[in-house]
């Protein structure tokens, strides 16, 4: 038996009392939105349709626009009008929304993951910095954010994220973070006209003044460092690598990825292609830094191999990859500095950074008396009015003895009381 038609403006009441006949269904037409209305069934299941002509067909139909209970009154007449308005623009709403669907699986697949991965690929590959930028996300971004959407994202989720940072690794990283990150997403935009970067200005924790450092350590700070670095037992590399920052005066990545090819007798030649300044640098290798630098991994099985590294087979060092883990070894060393402290009633330590240590290496030259250009220069700045063609051995001799009176004020350093005795024997 064909439905029972009514028409009248439906009501949310009106719906809850509506009952089918005994032996047929219910049809009741909304008078406000045309060919919109309440179906009922003898079992007195109810939804909300649309019986209208859609393209492609040659007679009217009806299609379900939601149940009654799961679909609100008024976004089920809202819809309904939607979907008129497609029809009379010549479109099927059923395609329409099977192509919204398609887009929303595609948009929910774009996370910020995936950003990263394309980004790192086409832009951060490659660059110098290469591997501080892909350690920053996987290290800050990609365990917070990473599985979101990109389409999702909120200033509040940025905010959050640097805010984590910020507690966990001070200021300045979350900065670094904010940087890596918002280029990535200014990349993003270029090629996807519906993704908004969520960055704004104003999000920076930092002041550019504060974010030019000029952080150094106190004797009695590189003794807690030294002391802490001689309790670490893993990473196996990390003290020796923490030292080398400061007896060669080199950037993080710059010693993280010394290589035997680049040792030359009692030379360590730095190649231009992961330098700051594109030039070689050439530093000559103290007893110090020699003893830093070891011997051939056991695991090793050819003849050149990474100095500072993790990477083992069979059970043994073998050099393959160089070290990398920056962020949770630098936090085990900075919690075993501040039990050192706590024991003996100090106060913390402030907060320091790995290159802190190249800048406190440039002042233990200067109070070891080392003329100021030889001292720059065995930090590989170019003096001005140098030659135009760069000779990376010039002053070889000059930055022999100045690295050999660094390793000295800082043996002074360490051993004070050595020292003391030392004068008073003579």
């Amino acid at each position: 038996m064909p439905a029972k038609k009514h028409r009248k403006e439906l009501t949310a009441t009106m719906i809850t009392r509506l009952k089918a006949p005994a032996a047929g269904r219910l049809w009741v037409a909304d008078s406000v939105v045309p060919g919109f209305g309440v179906r009922v069934t003898e079992k007195g299941a109810k939804t909300f349709v649309l019986r209208t002509r859609y393209p492609g067909e040659t007679s009217a139909s009806r299609r379900e626009i939601g149940k009654v209970g799961e679909t609100e009154l008024a976004d089920a007449r809202e819809k309904a009008r939607g979907w008129l308005k497609l029809i009379g623009e010549g479109k099927d709403p059923a395609n329409v929304e099977a192509e919204q669907r398609r887009s929303q699986v595609a948009k929910d697949a774009m996370t910020v993951n995936a950003v990263l991965d394309a980004f790192e690929k086409d832009h951060v590959e490659g660059l110098r910095s290469g591997d501080q930028v892909k350690a920053a996300f996987k290290n800050h971004v990609r365990p917070r954010i990473g599985e979101k959407s990109i389409y999702d994202l909120k200033r509040s989720d940025i905010a959050a994220m640097l805010n984590e940072i910020k507690a966990d690794s001070g200021p300045v990283m979350a900065d670094r973070v904010l940087a890596h990150v918002r280029k990535a997403f200014n990349w993003q935009m270029v090629q996807d006209d519906e993704f908004k970067s969520p960055i704004v200005r104003g999000m920076s924790k930092t002041k550019p003044k504060e974010r030019a450092r000029k952080r150094t350590l106190a004797d009695d700070e590189i003794r807690d460092v030294w002391t802490a670095l001689d309790q670490m037992e893993q990473p196996t590399c990390y003290p020796r690598y923490v030292k080398s920052l400061l007896l060669a005066m080199t950037r993080r990545n710059e010693s993280a990825r010394m290589h035997t090819d680049e040792l030359e007798s009692d030379l360590w030649i730095i190649p231009g292609s992961r330098y700051k300044n594109k030039q070689d640098h050439v530093i000559p290798i103290t007893s110090a830094l020699r003893e830093l630098i070891g011997d051939k991994p056991a695991g090793c099985k050819g003849n050149s191999w990474f100095v500072f590294s993790t990477t083992t087979a069979g059970g043994q060092l073998d050099g393959a990859k160089p070290f990398s883990g920056f962020s949770k070894a630098k936090k085990e060393l900075d919690a075993i500095i501040s039990k050192i402290r706590k024991a003996e009633g100090r106060a913390p330590m402030k907060q320091w950074q790995l290159h802190d240590l190249r800048r406190t290496g440039r002042s233990l030259m200067s109070r070891a008396k080392v003329d100021a250009d030889h001292a720059e220069r065995c930090m590989g700045h170019v003096i001005g009015g140098v030659r135009e063609t760069y000779d990376r051995y010039e002053y070889l001799d000059e930055k022999r003895k100045a690295f050999e009176a660094l390793a000295s004020m800082l043996d002074m350093i360490l051993n004070p009381a050595g020292r003391q005795r030392r004068t008073d024997a003579r």
